[in-house]
């Protein structure tokens, strides 16, 4: 009876911790690999992503630009050491918004690339979802929902 009853603790327990809120515990080497990240040379092509390189040479500096202040929007809320899923998703969300004024400029392989980067930055932190932001970016709508 009472392993019963200990099982039965242990599985509410359990229920509580998956229904908490989705913080996410900053892995050790985030800052470093931050780092790395907004270091790299962006945009060059990429054969094990299919990427051709960017298409208009002279947005590069602009996206890489960009894609660093997420970045830098990633590393903040890792700082905290409990960011929530919601929170970096509405840095997700914020950064997106950033390529608005070149969205049009930008065809399919690079609104890729730029959905790959934010991959990148989700992978840093343990992100496994983005809400449905990189599909409203790449399609203009959530295939999910």
């Amino acid at each position: 009876m009472k392993q019963a009853i200990n099982i039965i603790i242990g599985l509410t327990l359990l229920l509580f911790a998956s229904c908490a809120e989705g913080q996410i515990k900053t892995p050790e080497k985030a800052m470093t690999i931050f780092d790395g990240f907004k270091n790299k040379e962006k945009f060059l092509k990429d054969d094990k992503l299919f990427y051709p390189g960017i298409g208009d040479s002279s947005l590069k500096p602009v996206l890489t630009k960009k894609i660093n202040l997420a970045a830098d929007d990633f590393e903040k809320l890792a700082e905290k050491g409990n960011a929530t899923d919601k929170e970096y998703q509405n840095a997700i969300k914020i950064g997106l918004e950033r390529f608005a004024d070149l969205y049009l400029q930008l065809d399919t392989e690079d609104r890729e690339r730029v959905c790959s980067y934010f991959e990148e930055l989700m992978d840093i932190v343990g992100l496994e979802s983005s809400g449905g932001h990189l599909n409203n970016f790449m399609y203009g709508f959530d295939p999910s929902k």
